[in-house]
């Protein structure tokens, strides 16, 4: 059992945060389907329950998916009773409490105990406030609201009141740029949802390199460039230069001393390796923002890493979509960091006709796992089934796995092996 994950930002727009999604069936089967007859029927529910989520969190990479943040996950009263409960992190994890969660002073007393071992929650999917929001709020950290929904003349009240009783405040379902300025303004301090990744154009990030010197640089990559060739455009842009010397000189790509000139960079990294240096450059922050910060680019890699993995274990996948498949991936988010139009972008970027039909109309196999990827982004369950019904022999709990090790790679700068994660690089 995997999830798939969403992530939250801060008010700067960096991650700060995931929270972990359960498919619905499987949290279903995590939860009694009727009371228990007694305690130990109770209990014995409980632990299973427990014992889901547990291996749910210990899965492979499902650590290393959260980059060294914070995990939300959703809690059932089962989950919450259970003895294994206690061998959850409270460091790592803080617990969401559904807005249907059965309120008795049993309930509140298990929170308390457990706020006593240092664990938090966070009242989740609020509305406006009713029986159960009233109850509950003394016991949480944070009230997460779903701003989409809440009706306009409440929303700042009921920001404000919360605010002044000092607690967290996160904002769900932000998906677009207005959204999260709207919100930021009134007070809220997370901020769930992708409109970091919305196609309006995002006046506030900074690119960490001229991305027009980076589109140059992918144009002569993607000819197969001699070494000569490629040294004499990256000599055009001092900045690419010094983000190349650093790859150069970290983890794999060193050659055992320090790489002292252009050549001898570009030959110890490799062209495969910066073609992808520079594909992800696209979307980097200019603030020197750490790689498992930036939500953009783990987004991008996310994705790109994701069908990459996905086409390896597609028997009739040809040469072609393998070769097009990190490709594909990396750039179905370009239009993000142009203020041109997404179509007019790929052009610019002179990709092939079965790439750019994959991210602007979804054809083909790499258009069926580019909509893979975004509907385990958005936890569309019916969406994912659907797309693995068309990509034989993967599941839906197949890709669901792959997504998750995609994420670890992206969030990782182990550069230890061909599955290591991103390097780093800042300006």
């Amino acid at each position: 059992m995997y999830p798939t994950r969403q992530p939250l930002l801060d008010a700067e727009g960096l991650l700060c945060g995931f929270e972990l999604v359960l498919r619905a069936d499987e949290e279903a089967a995590a939860t009694p389907a009727a009371p228990a007859t007694d305690a130990r029927d109770e209990l014995r529910l409980s632990d299973e329950a427990a014992a889901r989520v547990l291996d749910a969190l210990g899965a492979r990479g499902v650590y290393a998916a959260l980059a060294g943040h914070r995990g939300y996950l959703n809690a059932s009263r089962a989950l919450l009773f259970s003895d294994a409960f206690t061998r959850i992190s409270p460091d790592r994890y803080q617990f969401e409490l559904p807005p249907d969660i059965e309120v008795d002073p049993a309930l509140i007393a298990r929170l308390v105990g457990l706020h006593a071992k240092r664990h938090r929650f966070v009242l989740d999917h609020v509305t406006q406030p009713n029986e159960t929001f009233a109850k509950l709020l003394p016991y949480v950290h944070a009230v997460k609201i779903d701003v989409a929904r809440v009706p306009p003349g409440l929303l700042p009240k009921l920001a404000a009141a919360l605010k002044s009783a000092g607690k967290l405040l996160i904002a769900l379902n932000v998906d677009a740029p207005e959204q999260f300025d709207e919100a930021r303004e009134l007070g809220f301090d997370l901020f769930q949802g992708y409109f970091f990744a919305s196609p309006h154009k995002q006046t506030t990030r900074r690119a960490s390199a001229p991305r027009q010197a980076l589109l140059n640089l992918l144009r002569l990559l993607s000819a197969d460039p001699s070494v000569a060739q490629l040294e004499a455009e990256l000599k055009l842009n001092p900045v690419l230069v010094m983000h190349l010397m650093r790859l150069a000189n970290s983890g794999e790509g060193s050659i055992g001393r320090k790489v002292a000139t252009l050549r001898e960079a570009i030959n110890a990294t490799g062209t495969n390796r910066i073609a992808r240096w520079t594909q992800l450059l696209l979307y980097a922050d200019g603030r020197k923002v750490r790689l498992e910060d930036d939500p953009l680019v783990q987004l991008a890699a996310t994705r790109a890493r994701f069908i990459e993995l996905a086409v390896a274990r597609l028997a009739q996948a040809t040469r072609k979509t393998v070769d097009g498949a990190f490709l594909t991936g990396v750039f179905s988010l370009v239009g993000v960091v142009f203020g041109d139009t997404l179509e007019n972008t790929l052009d610019a970027l002179s990709l092939s006709s079965h790439i750019h039909a994959a991210i602007l109309h979804r054809e083909g196999t790499l258009g069926t796992l580019l909509n893979a990827v975004e509907a385990l982004e958005r936890g569309d369950w019916a969406a994912v089934d659907r797309a693995a019904a068309m990509l034989e022999p993967l599941s839906s709990a197949d890709l669901t796995e792959l997504a998750i090790t995609a994420a670890a790679w992206a969030s990782s700068s182990d550069q230890s092996d061909e599955h290591a994660g991103l390097d780093h690089f800042e300006e």
